[in-house]
């Protein structure tokens, strides 16, 4: 990977949305060559997919607690099934299996407290294995995800 194919990583990291015209032109390559890279990093999985990023709250979502959970059992089917498990549930919008403790780190997308409460209640705490559940909540967001550094 060059330094062009990092600058192309970087413009499509900050607008998804651009033409190859446009990102063209951003990374000083005409169209032809900079659509051949694009396709390529696709092919080679360096550039996994599009989508468009959401305003939880305009869509229903906008409590988003994190959750940190100590398994009580670390045996490999329980964690395969609880993993499986997780990895099912929409309410989940992302889930990290740590080092230490806790074992693992949600990130949950629901309406409202009430909503958070049912989830915890009736979901998550049927889960196998858990041992402790702790619910972490943000007073702001400091810094949004704005993708991963390229160096370009």
């Amino acid at each position: 990977m060059d330094r062009i194919d990092r600058r192309i990583l970087h413009e499509l990291q900050q607008d998804g949305r651009l033409t190859n015209a446009e990102l063209a032109a951003r990374v000083d390559l005409t169209p032809s060559p900079c659509l051949r890279r694009v396709r390529q990093l696709e092919q080679d999985g360096v550039i996994r997919g599009y989508r468009a990023l959401l305003d939880g709250a305009a869509v229903g979502r906008g409590f988003q607690p994190f959750v940190t959970i100590t398994m009580r059992h670390e045996d490999r089917a329980t964690v395969a099934e609880f993993e499986r498990r997780v990895a099912e549930l929409p309410d989940v919008v992302e889930a990290h299996r740590l080092f230490g403790e806790p074992d693992y780190l949600l990130r949950i997308a629901v309406a409202d407290i009430t909503a958070y409460e049912r989830f915890i209640t009736d979901v998550l705490s049927g889960l196998p294995g858990i041992a402790q559940v702790n619910s972490h909540l943000t007073m702001k967001q400091v810094k949004a995800d704005r993708g991963i550094p390229t160096g370009g």
